[in-house]
């Protein structure tokens, strides 16, 4: 029996769909032999089942789909006619092969004699008895049995079934303890089980009338299924429904409360009305005689019986409503839960890809890498896991190729020559962290500004306003990398932006930590509730908004006397730290803010009451407005908003494909109230911010657009015309003119005629080849700063430095060409 309870599972599954696929195929080949197609199918079938069981140490099951498999082979290869006789041994194989599955997963006897089994399925012309093939093979038993034994009648197997007599012999031999005679050669061997009692005619008949019996008697259960990660994702939706539903229902419970008060209020003025009218003096012309008064009496009696009832019924529905909401929000926890557990999967499943990755990686860099992984046991949604490959795959690249230094700089340093390279996952709270560590060289604060200038990302006013740590965070910007040279590994500015985009889009974070020439940390947070939110409802000009409740640090009541100008910043004072405020009002461009005097209602939905709240902020410098502090990794910033109204639960609306991609806002989402709600983004926040202080903006936002307005031109160097018009039409239709040069002599000349963008150039060329180009350009002065592109067919890794060497920016092998990366490139240069 397998010992490992989650492998007894994977294997119990795996196992028995490679059965009835086998199951399946053997009788579609009976009615098809000459399917090679299917028999291909089969084979891989019985390979892959051989390799599980052989992994999992279950010998017999491997010996039997090993023999299985030669069969199949054999058939493959014409040696052997797919005729009945064959189709029953594989038959009986399977049958066996299944029988000994549920053995090894549920420890329960088989009564499978795997000798026996393998030399039926060798070519026995009657069925061997069992119990004789136990008696000379016993699993308790060291010892051949000295008893006489009498031959029974095989047929002659071929060479190759002889092979596999000897092989299966062996594994059953050393894997279950099992004593044979010495196998002096192969036929000997096969000697041996041929001195097999044969059973009697009645006995042979009465075993397989019992066979029969049994298996129409058992118990037929099926106790796993598969089921499409689709319909896990669609049941988890539902969850969140039912969640936003529970809270609603909260709300009709409140409204409830409200009719009960009603109810209530109405009683007491009828108590005191009722008597106010038995003290009534009847007057001298006989208000009882006519009978008014009596009718009055009648109708208050009515009155009170009618309330007495009306209480009953408002009291017992309340009471019922309530037992209701509790037994819903105990069955929508425990199904939410129950759907989360399903959708669990350890982190191991995704670490286990990067070893192989980082091996390769290291030894393209000419780099020692001794990968670590930690927490691979910590279970994450399986939506985590797949937004998390690939921004992963982009740390470890990035700190393979940027991070760690060579074994020969390792050495210099003090440092041993093999780089550590961790990844680690862990738990915290409702909360998924996986960090990726080395100790490299760390992040070069100095080399990240001036590649932000380079790129215009930002200028050195902006840069010297930021903390250590908001420059850091640069190098998740679109198109950043200091990658002078870019690879196929990197330098085209995508990968970390991917691992931001992917993390934002998982209401996750990002934290930075870096220690110069000791190494760098990147810790990905992510929130492991994916189909509802809790969220902070806020009001900003009478539309309620949405932040998500992860991102919100504290709320706190500032006047307008506590805020002061830092740096032409709006700021105060939380915590006894400085923080950057701003108003929500503003940040979304609603722009019908008139300072902060006002008076409007804002509805604050609690039941059906609607609450008048007036604000009148400059009357009174001690008034006090509400705001509401982010935290977004290490950042942090202050919003203004009108109201605080709630906290909920909500199912997250993805955007329509119409609007995949909104400033400020991640997603809507319907309210308890019925109202749609916009979720906003605390990361787009955060970035507003610093576009509305940035006094830059406006003329940088201009050159750009003045430079994209002109039509940039790309001078192209290839001698072969075929790649040259190829290329030519690529970048023709990305919107650039070019100018086409035959060889790199032809290119240097008609260099010198007009202003160029870039240069895109062969290497292997008549008159002057494109490494020659590239050094004569930039032996120029006034091109130094040209981007040259290099596409070639040469890929080694010695050309490859040639290219850097020589002043290339980017080196695009011919083997590997996708339009894509040139023009992607060309835009990131350019």
């Amino acid at each position: 029996m397998i010992e490992d309870q989650e492998l007894r599972d994977v294997f119990k599954v795996a196992s028995q769909e490679h059965l009835q696929k086998l199951d399946d195929g053997l009788l579609y080949l009976e009615q098809h032999p000459d399917d090679l197609a299917k028999l291909e199918q089969l084979l891989r079938e019985t390979h892959s089942l051989k390799g599980d069981a052989g992994m999992l140490g279950v010998k017999n099951i491997a010996s039997l789909a090993h023999q299985m498999e030669h069969i199949l082979g054999g058939v493959k290869r014409g040696e052997t006619p797919l005729n009945s006789d064959i189709s029953d041994r594989l038959s009986q194989g399977l049958e066996a092969m299944r029988k000994l599955v549920n053995e090894a997963v549920t420890g329960e006897d088989s009564g499978v004699n795997t000798f026996y089994i393998l030399a039926s399925m060798m070519g026995a012309s009657s069925q061997l008895q069992p119990q004789a093939a136990a008696s000379i093979v016993d699993t308790s038993s060291s010892q051949i049995p000295e008893q006489p034994l009498v031959e029974a009648q095989f047929t002659e197997p071929s060479t190759k079934e002889l092979e596999t007599i000897v092989e299966t012999s062996e594994v059953l031999n050393s894997e279950k303890n099992l004593s044979f005679l010495p196998l002096q050669s192969k036929p000997e061997f096969l000697l041996q089980a041929q001195n097999l009692p044969a059973p009697s005619g009645p006995a042979t008949e009465s075993a397989s009338q019992s066979a029969v019996s049994a298996s129409s008697t058992s118990y037929y259960r099926i106790e796993t299924i598969r089921v499409a990660t689709q319909n896990l994702d669609d049941l988890m939706t539902q969850a969140g429904e039912l969640t936003v539903t529970k809270t609603r229902l909260g709300h009709r419970v409140a409204e409830l409360e409200q009719i009960t008060t009603l109810w209530e209020e109405w009683s007491r003025e009828y108590f005191v009305t009722s008597l106010t009218v038995d003290r009534m003096q009847i007057d001298e012309n006989g208000i009882k005689a006519n009978g008014k008064f009596s009718q009055l009496q009648d109708y208050y009696q009515r009155t009170e019986e009618r309330l007495e009832r009306l209480g009953t019924l408002v009291n017992r529905l309340r009471n019922r409503v309530y037992e209701d909401t509790a037994r819903l929000e105990l069955i929508a926890e425990a199904l939410e839960s129950g759907i989360r557990t399903l959708r669990l999967l350890p982190l191991s499943t995704i670490f286990n890809l990067f070893p192989r990755t980082v091996r390769d990686l290291a030894k393209r860099e000419g780099k020692e890498v001794a990968l670590v992984i930690e927490g691979g046991e910590t279970t994450a949604d399986k939506r985590i896991l797949e937004e998390m490959k690939d921004p992963l795959m982009h740390m470890i690249r990035n700190a393979i190729d940027h991070g760690i230094e060579t074994v020969e700089e390792r050495k210099k340093l003090g440092k041993p020559p093999v780089a550590t390279l961790r990844i680690k996952g862990y738990n915290i709270a409702s909360n998924i962290i996986i960090e990726v560590a080395d100790d490299g060289r760390g992040l070069n604060l100095e080399s990240i500004k001036q590649t932000a200038i380079k790129r215009n990302i930002c200028t050195l006013e902006q840069l010297a306003e930021m903390t250590e740590t908001q420059v850091q965070y640069l190098i998740f910007t679109p198109g950043f990398s200091t990658k002078k040279f870019v690879t196929e590994v990197s330098g085209r500015g995508v990968g970390l932006d991917v691992v931001r985009t992917n993390v934002e889009a998982l209401k996750g974070s990002i934290q930075v930590e870096s220690l110069p020439g000791k190494g760098c940390t990147l810790r990905l947070q992510i929130s492991t509730s994916l189909a509802t939110a809790n969220v902070l409802i806020v009001v900003v000009e009478d539309i309620p908004y949405a932040l998500p409740v992860e991102f919100v640090d504290t709320a706190q009541q500032v006047s307008q006397s506590e805020i002061f100008a830092i740096e032409g910043k709006e700021t105060i004072l939380s915590k006894g730290q400085p923080l950057s405020v701003a108003h929500l009002t503003d940040l979304l461009e609603l722009n019908n803010r008139q300072g902060w005097h006002k008076t409007r209602s804002l509805r604050q939905e609690t039941g059906s009451e609607i609450l008048i709240i007036n604000q009148k902020y400059l009357q009174n410098s001690t008034s006090k407005m509400p705001c509401i502090v982010l935290k977004v990794g290490e950042e942090r910033l202050g919003l203004f908003v009108d109201a605080l109204i709630d906290e909920q639960d909500v199912v997250m609306k993805p955007q329509s494909q119409l609007l995949k991609r909104v400033r400020n806002v991640s997603g809507a989402t319907i309210l308890a109230t019925g109202e749609v709600c916009m979720v906003l983004n605390p990361h787009d926040l955060i970035k507003s911010v610093r576009q509305q202080v940035s006094s830059r903006g406006v003329g940088i936002a201009r050159s750009q657009l003045e430079t994209a307005s002109r039509k940039q031109v790309i001078l192209l160097a290839e001698d072969s015309i075929a790649t040259r018009t190829q290329e030519k039409r690529i970048l023709e239709g990305a919107g650039y003119e070019v100018v086409t040069a035959v060889d790199g002599l032809d290119a240097f000349h008609k260099l010198k005629t007009r202003d160029f963008d870039a240069v895109i150039s062969d290497i292997q060329m008549p008159n002057l080849d494109g490494l020659a180009l590239t050094i004569k350009i930039r032996e120029q002065k006034e091109y130094s700063e040209l981007p040259i592109i290099l596409v070639t067919s040469l890929a080694s890794d010695e050309d490859k430095k040639r290219g850097a060497d020589a002043g290339a920016n980017a080196y695009i092998p011919k083997g590997t060409f996708n339009q894509d990366v040139l023009v992607e490139t060309l835009k990131r240069l350019v």
